[in-house]
């Protein structure tokens, strides 16, 4: 089987991000974006997604997060887009349920097509971190749809 990676630029007016991925990884990664709790939400993902994932970006932070973590959401589903390709042989939906200290997550995938997100969460507060906790939702949503973009 081919590898199945993909490398990503993106440069903005608020935003340069460099990303690299392999998906049939061992879950390594090297993650520096400038915001603690996309740094961690990215390390996860990649660590129990078995991806490799290598990211670096840098933004207007000093404004607030929302370009950083919507241009890292951008590229890593054109990342996954680009990396799977045609979509040959892999197995089209999953889910899982996933217990953890305070929480528990359900997550249903379809890559069918259709760049699409659904998130229902409870926060205990307004931020996570740097992050606004409504941009938790939009980094989904953004991820989703690159899934399916071209270029």
């Amino acid at each position: 089987m081919d590898k199945r990676c993909a490398t990503i630029s993106r440069k903005t007016n608020e935003t340069e991000v460099q990303l690299s991925l392999t998906i049939d990884g061992r879950g390594q990664y090297a993650i520096d974006t400038g915001i603690g709790f996309l740094d961690h939400m990215l390390t996860h993902l990649a660590r129990h997604g078995l991806f490799d994932l290598e990211v670096r970006a840098r933004g207007d932070t000093a404004v607030d997060a929302h370009h950083t973590v919507e241009d890292v959401a951008i590229a890593l589903g054109r990342a996954f887009g680009e990396a799977l390709g045609e979509r040959r042989g892999i197995v089209r939906m999953a889910d899982a349920t996933v217990p953890m200290d305070e929480a528990l997550a359900t997550v249903a995938v379809d890559i069918g097509g259709r760049g699409h997100a659904v998130v229902q969460a409870g926060f205990a507060g307004p931020k996570v971190g740097q992050v606004d906790v409504d941009l938790i939702p939009h980094f989904i949503q953004t991820l989703a749809q690159g899934l399916f973009k071209v270029g």
